[in-house]
């Protein structure tokens, strides 16, 4: 496989790290962390003129055909720097459903918003009861004269307190992945309530409650009954998306780490010329290697295409949640005791990953993926 970066991927990467470089400092991050706000609109713009809200749409939407590889090279560099700007929830998991299965009007009205920065767009995915599967959908639409009537309850919408319009997948008909129909439900709709809070990373998130919400036809995105399969591709594309921010995040806390072992004097020495963590620290950058290695085979698969891409995927999840554990642990014990605490960034990088491990499925249920896949291979 060829894993070079074209002329115009590279310039992609080399302007992402020079901004997480100059323009987004811990300081910066820290700034946005500790205040009420859910992330900092002035860098959001910027977001939006350098291209980067852009980069995943179609240049018939105004956008810049951008695939897996930018995606990975973006939010690779966005775990470097530990970005708290919605991304993640914005682009790719609303984007990314409005990409799929939007038409008309609809499509040009959201997208246009998305790529130019002046809309904020949740997918509101996962149920209280439903854990990891996010086929498990016991929200209803039921069908009025004049269109829709949505009930039931959504929980950890990333971005969903910020958000202009709340993307609701709610149940029609059928069971599983069958009769799941997608909604644009404005925020301030009647009989919606939603519950802002930060999470302990410092992402935006809420807990919504859908009380007889009132929709007309025109909210439906695609169609009546099949939006399962925008809804999974969009998660799978976000799924991809925080393993590469995982790599981001792990080779970072690695650097900072063997950085701090160098100028950590203990005994008259630095901490760095003991053998024995020594040791630990090659076994993490081995780890951080490793990772990066599958992230690149699992990005390939998605470009190409190839029916092992689910699995791919599920495989990466799993090894950056057991490896980046360790990596993690290894950072903070190396650090000691200020390891843990709010003014050290490695305590944040920790707390991001924490929640990386378990955002789209933890390592034992994408363990449990992997198995099916080649089960159903075979």
């Amino acid at each position: 496989m060829d894993f070079s970066l074209t002329e115009e991927q590279t310039m992609l990467a080399d302007s992402v790290a020079r901004f997480i470089e100059n323009d987004y400092g811990f300081e910066t991050r820290m700034k946005t962390a500790e205040s009420d706000e859910p992330f900092n609109a002035e860098l959001w713009q910027t977001f939006a003129e350098m291209g980067w809200t852009a980069m995943l749409f179609d240049e018939a939407d105004g956008g810049f055909d951008g695939g897996p590889v930018e995606l990975m090279i973006l939010m690779e560099q966005f775990g470097r720097g530990l970005v708290v700007e919605p991304f993640l929830a914005n682009v790719v998991l609303a984007g990314g459903v409005i990409k799929r299965a939007s038409q008309g009007e609809q499509r040009e009205a959201l997208l246009s918003g998305i790529i130019d920065g002046s809309h904020q767009a949740a997918l509101a995915f996962a149920e209280p009861h439903a854990r990891f599967d996010i086929s498990d959908i016991q929200s209803t639409a039921e069908k009025t004269d004049d269109g829709f009537r949505i009930s039931g309850k959504k929980t950890m919408v990333l971005n969903a307190g910020s958000a202009d319009t709340i993307i609701i997948p709610a149940r029609t008909s059928g069971e599983g992945g069958a009769g799941i129909t997608l909604f644009a439900v404005p925020s301030g709709s009647d009989g919606l309530r939603v519950q802002a809070y930060k999470t302990v990373d410092a992402q935006g998130a809420a807990e919504l409650e859908l009380d007889g919400v009132l929709v007309p036809a025109s909210a439906v995105i695609g169609s009546v009954d099949d939006g399962f399969a925008a809804l999974k591709a969009a998660v799978d594309d976000a799924t991809l998306a925080v393993c590469a921010e995982a790599v981001g995040v792990m080779r970072t806390m690695h650097d900072k780490t063997v950085e701090y072992s160098k100028n950590r004097v203990q005994f008259g020495v630095p901490i760095g010329t003991f053998q024995a963590l020594q040791h630990r620290m090659v076994e993490t950058l081995m780890h951080c290697e490793e990772s990066l290695s599958l992230l690149y085979w699992a990005v390939m698969m998605v470009a190409d295409d190839k029916p092992e891409a689910v699995r791919a995927i599920s495989s990466l999840k799993y090894q950056v949640g057991t490896a980046g554990r360790k990596v993690a642990q290894e950072a903070v014990q190396l650090h000691g005791g200020m390891g843990v605490t709010w003014e050290l960034d490695v305590a944040h990088y920790f707390k991001r990953h924490t929640a990386i491990e378990t955002l789209f499925g933890n390592a034992d249920h994408h363990l449990d993926a992997v198995a099916a896949e080649g089960a159903r291979a075979d």
